[in-house]
Formats: C-alpha cells, sequence, structure tokens
C-alpha cells in the first residue's frame, strides 16, 4: 500500500498543542504497515480516558479538553485515525474502507494492551469506537458518545435507486452551504450533499474552512484553522478525507451493514454506563441518540446532557462541558 507521510515541519509550534507525539506501527492489511501517532499525556498509572476524533479533524480536536483531563489525575490518550493527523495517509481512495479502519484501529488497542477504559467518541469515531467496543467490550468500562452513531443501513432500500440516481445529478455545493442542506428536511438528504462535496469538491482540502462552514459555535482563530489544516500539505495527501463519507452504510446494501447490525447486537447487551452528551445545535447527528436511548441498557439512570451552545465539533465549541460529562460519567 503506497502513502505519504505529513512533513514534521507542518506541526511545529501549533497554537496550544504543546504535546509529544508518540507512534506505532499497524497492519496496513496489504503485507506492509502504517505509523499512527497518538497522544499519550499524564500518570502512566491513572484512569485511561481514550478520544476519538472523526472527519476531517484530528488529535488537535481535543486539545483544550486534555489538560483538564490530566489534572483531574486520568491518562489521556488520543490517536490519529489512519489518514488523518500525524498518521500516515494512504494515497489511494480504495485503500480506505470501513473495514480497514476497525481493523488499523482494534490492532492499535490490542498493541496498546489498553482496558478499563473510558471512551469519548464523536462523528468517525463513533463509527469506529462503537465497533471497538461490540468487538472488545471487556475492555471498555464506560462510553460517552457525544454527536455520533452507528448506522446500520437507515435508509429503506425502496428509496435507494431513486436516491442513487439523485445523487448522480447533484451539484458539489459550496462548504457555506452545506448546513443549509443539513437542516432543510423536505428535500434530498443532506448527508447526500456532504458525501458529494468530500468526493470532489477541492474545498475538503482544508478542513479549518470547512468546520468554520458548517461545525462550529464560534468561528476558529486563524492558528487553529491553519493547525486543522496541517496534515494535509497537497491533495495527494486528502484521500482519506475525501473517502470517509462514502463508507457511511445509509443504503442496506452498502458494506458494513451486517457488521455494524451485529455491533449492535453487542451493544443491546452493553450494561456499564453509557452517556449521551450532544450538541444543541448539531443537525449532522441529532436523529442518531433516540437508538441508544431505547437499545442500550447502560443508558438507563445515566446523566445525559445537552452540550450548549455547541455544533458538530462540540469539543472546539464546549471543552469544559465535554471533560464533565467524562468525569461524570466516570463517577457512576
Amino acid at each position: 500500500m503506497q502513502y505519504k507521510r505529513t512533513p514534521d515541519t507542518r506541526f511545529d509550534a501549533l497554537e496550544d498543542y504543546p504535546f509529544a507525539p508518540h507512534y506505532l506501527h499497524v497492519d496496513d492489511t496489504e503485507g506492509g504497515q502504517l505509523r499512527m501517532h497518538y497522544l499519550d499525556e499524564g500518570p502512566a498509572d491513572g484512569a485511561i480516558v481514550l478520544l476519538l476524533h472523526g472527519q476531517p479533524s484530528w488529535s488537535y480536536l481535543y486539545r483544550y479538553m486534555i489538560g483538564p483531563l490530566v489534572d483531574a489525575g486520568c491518562r489521556v490518550i488520543a490517536p490519529d485515525l489512519i489518514g488523518f493527523g500525524r498518521s500516515d495517509k494512504p494515497t489511494q481512495r480504495q485503500d480506505y474502507t470501513y473495514a480497514r479502519h476497525v481493523a488499523w484501529m482494534s490492532d492499535w488497542l490490542i498493541q496498546m494492551n489498553l482496558s478499563t477504559v473510558t471512551v469519548f467518541m464523536q462523528d468517525w469515531g463513533s463509527l469506529i469506537g462503537l465497533r471497538l467496543v461490540a468487538a472488545f467490550p471487556e475492555r471498555f468500562a464506560r462510553v460517552v458518545l457525544a454527536n455520533g452513531g452507528l448506522p446500520a443501513g437507515p435508509i429503506p432500500q425502496r428509496f435507494a435507486p431513486a436516491l442513487r440516481a439523485a445523487y448522480q445529478e447533484l451539484p458539489v455545493i459550496a462548504a457555506s452551504e452545506l448546513d443549509a442542506r443539513f437542516r432543510d428536511t423536505s428535500g434530498l438528504p443532506g448527508f447526500l450533499y456532504w458525501r458529494k462535496f468530500a468526493a470532489e469538491s477541492a474545498e475538503i482540502a482544508r478542513p479549518g474552512m470547512f468546520m468554520d462552514a458548517i461545525g462550529n459555535a464560534t468561528p476558529l482563530t486563524v492558528a487553529a484553522r491553519a493547525a486543522f489544516d496541517a496534515p494535509f500539505p497537497d491533495e495527494s495527501f486528502i484521500a482519506g478525507v475525501r473517502q470517509f463519507p462514502t463508507l457511511v452504510p445509509l443504503f442496506a446494501d452498502e458494506p458494513e451493514v451486517a457488521q455494524n447490525a451485529a455491533a449492535w447486537q453487542v451493544l443491546e447487551q452493553f450494561d456499564k454506563p453509557f452517556l449521551l452528551a450532544f450538541a444543541d445545535d448539531d443537525p449532522v447527528s441529532e436523529p442518531l441518540q433516540a437508538p441508544f436511548l431505547e437499545r442500550v441498557p447502560g443508558c438507563k439512570g445515566m446523566p445525559h446532557r445537552t452540550i450548549s451552545p455547541a455544533g458538530h465539533f462540540l469539543q472546539q465549541d464546549q471543552p469544559a462541558q465535554c471533560v464533565q460529562a467524562i468525569l461524570d460519567v466516570m463517577a457512576v
């Protein structure tokens, strides 16, 4: 598998990100290896908190949460998914599959030998992270789910042909229009516009700009925008970011629907603390909360909360509230 590695100089002196890099290698599933980056802060014997990011961000998204969690005595670990941050980036979109992302993170989790983990997951961090919880329930003590979910082909198959045909004709809209598309429930699902945007728009190569357009209650600083852009010097580094929306199993015949359905069966038996902390203003994930409350036993009696004011990237908007959600679930 061919990959690129972002030059270290791209990460020099990032705003509010004083953390030392750590690396290990995972099986690329083709006989080679990929280097995965992660942060590991706090006491070695502290209670483990695992922070999983989504698309198109990286561990920089957690920069304001790490310090307070360490101050609370936690060992805080925040990996960069393959294709993101300081981790290696396969260069072809077809190199990225949902199954491979789960395999890469499973390999990393086993090598790290993590157990009694409290995990905070958002966006694609939840699509992968919940699969990890289902595959290794004995390693996870608690879950905080924030603006995420585990779709298993939610769009009825009878609608699939028409929606797929409509998708082919969709325009590639500007990033500034995406938020409105997600909020408009009278037409095609906003996620299809996002899928097309990520696959074809030149703007996706600048995650900082995109995050401001759809995901934050408050604008990013110029320095923060540059930091979110740092992993991607040019188009050749961006294949993973482009591919992620295509991998979300919206239709019943897409890959990993059966695997996600099987994971749901495990989650339906997961009775450890499972807390929901969704933002008050995220049109992307708001509908995803109800199935967890209905189906996951660990959600019963938990102090679920709404993070406010916050958008899709609630770690950026309200890091203190996110930290408190983690500390609260650890106190249950």
